[in-house]
């Protein structure tokens, strides 16, 4: 149990996916100028990295490495991803349009956010079993909406701050996501 609250917290805040390894940028960046598409991008990466990380850990495990397969990891896993992807924007276009709206072209970009792969991959290189690959993936997760909360909530608070014309938008964005950095470096000796 201690291991597993380890790797949670780990994931979080230590070895946060956004503020220290810099995977998944683009859709922080692109969706962070509202704390509720924010938050609606962080949930639906939390089911994605959860579900990818599951369906991933068992295709490596069953099928990859059983026969001896483990060269197509990348493609197997980037195809689940996209997969997962497809089935919440259905999912969101039926149920929560105006979500699904407001994410809009960063919706399916999710496929591509290193972060999901990253997490499927490391969890095979740290030779995770399932309970860990789903504590890291939730950790992950967590992270992640973390991440992106914090910098929508303080891009917010900037559209109304005195910022100088040749830093708004992505200048600021990118200032105030290398300060969190290096806010989150200071849980670096927690676990």
């Amino acid at each position: 149990m201690e291991n597993l609250f380890t790797i949670i917290i780990g994931s979080i805040f230590v070895n946060n996916f956004v503020l220290a390894q810099f995977l998944g940028i683009c859709p922080v960046l692109g969706v962070s100028s509202k704390t509720e598409t924010a938050l609606g991008m962080g949930l639906a990466v939390t089911f994605v990295i959860t579900l990818a990380s599951v369906i991933t850990y068992m295709i490596q495990s069953f099928l990859l490495d059983a026969f001896n397969l483990g060269y197509l990891q990348t493609i197997v896993f980037i195809l689940v991803i996209a997969t997962l992807v497809q089935f919440v924007e259905m999912v969101l276009k039926k149920s929560v349009p105006n979500l699904y709206n407001a994410l809009g072209v960063y919706l399916p970009l999710i496929t591509t956010n290193c972060v999901v792969l990253g997490v499927a991959i490391l969890n095979i290189d740290a030779e995770y079993n399932l309970i860990e690959v789903i504590a890291n993936a939730l950790g992950a997760s967590i992270g992640f909406i973390i991440a992106i909360v914090i910098l929508a909530s303080i891009r917010e608070r900037l559209e109304h701050a005195p910022v100088p014309e040749m830093f708004k938008g992505v200048p600021v964005a990118l200032f105030t996501i290398g300060l969190m950095s290096i806010a989150f470096m200071g849980f670096s000796g927690l676990v």
